[in-house]
């Protein structure tokens, strides 16, 4: 039985955080939240990952991760917070704009509950 790539996420994960909070720690890195930024990232790949591409995906997936980025551009000091959140409602909005392109497909779960309701 061939594993699962799913698998991998949880065990990923764990080593990501261990090794920024060790790096953290030992005075390596500068001292950021690391759970806080991996999770904005998490949010943004897992929506490429469990969504495909997908107007809702292009519009969360890359938000998210350019937030994680910021994040840590914030807590290491080279970004205010008054800079950060324009930055991110620029990212947004342009992001949205994208969704907008008919090349892009509705999200299947859309897609799929509006077949079932024309069929009631």
């Amino acid at each position: 039985m061939k594993p699962d790539k799913k698998t991998l996420v949880v065990p990923i994960l764990l080593i990501t955080l261990g090794t920024g909070w060790l790096l953290t720690t030992l005075k390596v890195m500068p001292e950021i939240e690391w759970i806080w930024t991996l999770a904005l990232a998490i949010v943004g790949l897992l929506s490429f990952a469990l969504g495909g591409l997908d107007k809702l995906s292009v519009a969360l997936g890359p938000f998210f991760l350019v937030a994680s980025g910021l994040s840590i551009l914030r807590q290491t000091g080279h970004l205010r917070l008054s800079v950060e959140v324009p930055i991110l409602l620029i990212i947004a909005g342009a992001l949205l704009l994208v969704a907008r392109l008919p090349a892009i497909p509705m999200p299947r779960w859309l897609v799929e509950d509006s077949n079932c309701a024309n069929r009631s």
